[in-house]
């Protein structure tokens, strides 16, 4: 089973953070942090990668909904969004799967914000070209 579900972008690597950013907006998302995976990894241990970026997204409504039901659901948020460029001018975006750990949750209110957040995530990868 995967856990992620992606979409490919052909445009630079800046212009894809833009895209994806604002698509998540019009879903309720906003980015709470940005982790440059390639610049910590260069810093820390000298090593070159493609640029690779770590999204924290979080969708407020959906988040207050999931603390209530489970106060210990916090460890699994937010929801992350890697943008990687593959080659140059093309940037794969890929979305983890809120189903995959809400989802085996215990509590059915989990189960359904993991769906509606999942739902909307698929939105944004639609939005996005």
């Amino acid at each position: 089973m995967g856990y992620t579900f992606n979409r490919e972008l052909s445009c630079s690597f800046d212009e894809a953070i833009i895209k994806v950013t604002e698509a998540l907006k019009t879903e309720g998302f906003g980015v709470l942090t940005e982790i440059n995976l390639a610049g910590t990894l260069k810093k820390k241990i000298d090593r070159d990668m493609l640029p690779y970026t770590i999204l924290g997204a979080c969708n407020p409504p959906l988040a207050s909904k999931a603390i209530d039901a489970d106060p210990s659901v916090g460890a699994l948020l937010p929801c992350n969004v890697v943008v990687r460029e593959v080659e140059s001018s093309k940037i794969l975006v890929e979305f983890l799967d809120p189903n995959l750990f809400l989802g085996l949750s215990e509590f059915a209110a989990l189960k359904e914000i993991a769906t509606e957040a999942r739902e909307r995530l698929v939105r944004v990868s639609e939005q996005i070209k």
